[in-house]
């Protein structure tokens, strides 16, 4: 038969221990919960930084694109204007092409770049707050 200090003692683990054992277990959670959120906070932002150099790349790619682009529409106005015969339409199609894909790479690069911002790991911060309700509601008990 079980007696009624060993249920509490079985129901809560903490009940056993003295004051100086409570505060260092409870030093060491809080160091260990420390370094969690601080490994949190650097995955956070490493994941963060790759999806804006994707971003920024896309955005070199779109850019690099709209000026050959540029170029072949220039082209095309020039040969349709100088000597209007179908070497025109060609250029003319290129050049739309090549726009048509800066265009959606801009478009990538802007959505990628998005999902980068603002540059804060956000988890960990919201994660830390619930960390320190929990640890007030506690105290307050």
């Amino acid at each position: 038969m079980t007696t009624l200090n060993e249920r509490e003692n079985a129901a809560n683990p903490y009940s056993s221990l003295s004051t100086g054992e409570l505060v260092k277990q409870m030093s060491e959670d809080v160091s260990r919960l420390v370094r969690d959120e601080i490994r949190l906070a650097a995955l956070e932002l490493s994941r963060k930084g790759k999806r804006a150099g994707l971003g920024a790349g896309m955005f070199g790619g779109a850019g690099v694109l709209a000026l050959y682009g540029g170029g072949a529409l220039i082209a095309a106005v020039i040969l349709a204007l100088a000597l209007v015969v179908p070497g025109w339409l060609a250029a003319l199609i290129v050049g739309a092409v090549l726009l048509l894909l800066a265009g959606v790479l801009g478009l990538g690069g802007k959505r990628q770049v998005s999902k980068a911002t603002p540059p804060l790991p956000t988890q960990t911060i919201e994660s830390i707050k619930a960390d320190l309700d929990a640890v007030k509601q506690g105290a307050h008990r």
